[in-house]
């Protein structure tokens, strides 16, 4: 599919092969329920439901192929201590100068990316700004509404 190799932490990578077998195991045989339940309900030429878990099929093949060729390209970056300064793998506490707020960010690869978990691709412009910075440390990045600071409390 692709030659693209995809940076990815050991627990990344662990992530992806569980969801990997999920769609291997359960997925594929909750869509072949669900083609078997709808090719008995008669005529396939005119059954939407057929239809609809076809394409679902589809859709959920595709996905396996991506997801396995992720894997296949995938390079397992080690997450390594690095006395203080933040690096990928880091768990950093950050306190925004403007509003008071503390976050909880955890620096991932770009495919391990989930900002509603607190896990902060390194290509995003905070955390760019937070690598190497340590404890102490106020950096500044550019957001959406313009320049933001924030001071890092805790670096792990």
């Amino acid at each position: 599919m692709s030659d693209r190799s995809y940076e990815i932490t050991a627990d990344g990578l662990a992530a992806l092969e569980a969801e990997i077998e999920e769609i291997e195991g359960p997925g594929r045989r909750e869509m072949a329920d669900r083609i078997r339940t709808a090719r008995a309900w008669g005529d396939l030429k005119e059954n939407a439901e057929y239809h609809d878990a076809k394409n679902a099929q589809a859709h959920l093949e595709t996905k396996l192929l991506r997801l396995q060729d992720r894997r296949r390209n995938a390079i397992v970056v080690e997450v390594g201590k690095t006395d203080g300064a933040v690096a990928l793998g880091s768990t950093v506490v950050a306190r925004d100068e403007a509003s008071g707020r503390e976050t909880t960010y955890m620096l991932v690869t770009a495919t391990e990316a989930a900002p509603t978990e607190g896990k902060l691709s390194l290509e995003s412009p905070l955390a760019r700004s937070l690598m190497g910075a340590r404890e102490g440390d106020v950096v500044d990045f550019e957001a959406p509404r313009g320049t933001r600071s924030m001071r890092i409390l805790s670096v792990k």
